[in-house]
């Protein structure tokens, strides 16, 4: 059995509201949240497979917890803008955390998606990294290439958030999977919004087995398969990307899926 808490703090940790039960929490918070507020999940047990939705405009997400806790600053103005206006809105707010079931953790699944992850999160699985961050902008930011998102003909705040470049030739985005996973397939998004967006015409997978994986792209905004020979691994770097010779100046990534199953 594992306990789970979820907290609702304020930025001197002044706890304003929680709960606490076995394998399946949930907390109505009927207060409006302010700035430096934040969500505090904990967990009795650390490496655990959790299903959370800390926001009803948020996805469930099927989710690994490395350590015991995770913390999610609640997003305000310009951070604001990758998430659904509707988001950590109003006086009501149902949070809710429990632990996946045996069935759950066995499918086979898109194992790249969390709409809860942030820059900070060190705990919470999977999580997105990248070398650069148009203007350090939120709607730019990594994180929105794993928040299960696909809407791709269009750019800049929600739901057209993407992980953008800034032109930089040596881009390079990292899934983070925080434990070992076999994989057999990456999905790409491309942000398609043409003629405002260029395209990467091939791109490189490099996995934390020491493995890479080189495919060609289209200019198109629909999913683009790449197939994989089973491989067990922790992470997965998106590099070596290619821009076409197009004359827009603006490739990007609306959605990163990589999907196999726990090993």
């Amino acid at each position: 059995m594992i306990q789970l808490t979820i907290e609702v703090q304020r930025e001197d940790g002044t706890i304003l509201a929680e709960h606490t039960d076995t394998n399946h929490t949930h907390l109505v918070y009927d207060q409006t949240y302010q700035p430096g507020d934040s969500i505090v999940l904990r967990s009795s047990r650390e490496n655990v497979y959790l299903y959370i939705q800390l926001d009803d405009a948020l996805n469930p997400d099927f989710v690994y917890l490395s350590g015991q806790e995770y913390r999610l600053d609640i997003p305000f103005d310009e951070k604001k803008a990758s998430y659904s206006p509707k988001s950590f809105t109003g006086q009501l707010h149902l949070l809710t955390v429990r632990v996946a079931s045996v069935e759950e953790i066995r499918s086979y699944k898109n194992v790249a998606v969390n709409s809860h992850d942030h820059h900070a999160n060190s705990s919470l699985y999977p999580h997105a990294s990248a070398n650069v961050e148009t203007r350090g902008e939120a709607v730019f930011a990594a994180r929105n290439a794993i928040n299960g998102n696909t809407v791709t003909y269009s750019h800049g705040g929600w739901p057209f958030e993407s992980w953008g470049i800034n032109q930089r030739p040596d881009a390079e985005f990292v899934l983070h999977l925080g434990r070992l996973v076999e994989i057999d397939k990456i999905v790409l998004y491309l942000r398609a919004d043409f003629p405002h967006d260029n395209y990467w015409k091939q791109v490189t997978l490099s996995f934390s087995d020491g493995s890479s994986k080189t495919a060609s792209l289209e200019k198109s905004g629909k999913s683009q398969e790449i197939l994989l020979e089973p491989r067990r691994v922790e992470w997965v770097k998106l590099n070596e990307l290619i821009q076409s010779k197009d004359p827009a100046l603006f490739p990007a990534l609306t959605q990163f899926e990589a999907y196999g199953r726990e090993v």
